[in-house]
């Protein structure tokens, strides 16, 4: 079992930066591949970033890329996510999800066991 608590979300204007925290309990975090997914109001949920179980491979929406960075401390428990040059169209609440033995790149959230409640990410104009 994994608790996942996400924190670090807030209101910032466009081109600036946030990061992102998710800590999990739980003794198998380490066997987990973690993603971060993202909904906007009226949208489905979708896929932003996810890590391999020893943090060594990452991957990122289209989207994202270039502008995100996702990494983990497994001495923390912990998963980031660094946010630059953010756009109005990030804004969304924001959840981290651990897929047990996955391999971060599956950005389907049916692959995802558990997932924490969310943190609101605002970017604005």
């Amino acid at each position: 079992q994994v608790q996942l608590v996400e924190s670090g979300g807030g209101l910032v204007q466009a081109g600036g930066s946030l990061r992102l925290f998710c800590t999990a309990s739980g003794r198998t975090f380490s066997r987990c591949a973690m993603g971060w997914f993202r909904q906007a109001p009226g949208k489905e949920r979708e896929f932003v970033a996810g890590v391999s179980q020893g943090g060594r491979n990452a991957y990122y929406a289209d989207s994202v890329k270039g502008r995100f960075a996702i990494s983990r401390d497994n001495a923390k428990n912990t998963v980031y996510l660094q946010m630059n040059s953010l756009k109005p169209e990030d804004t969304a609440v924001y959840y981290c999800a651990a897929d047990y033995l996955g391999s971060g790149a599956n950005s389907f959230t049916r692959s995802y066991e558990y997932w924490g409640q969310g943190t609101q990410v605002t970017v604005s104009s």
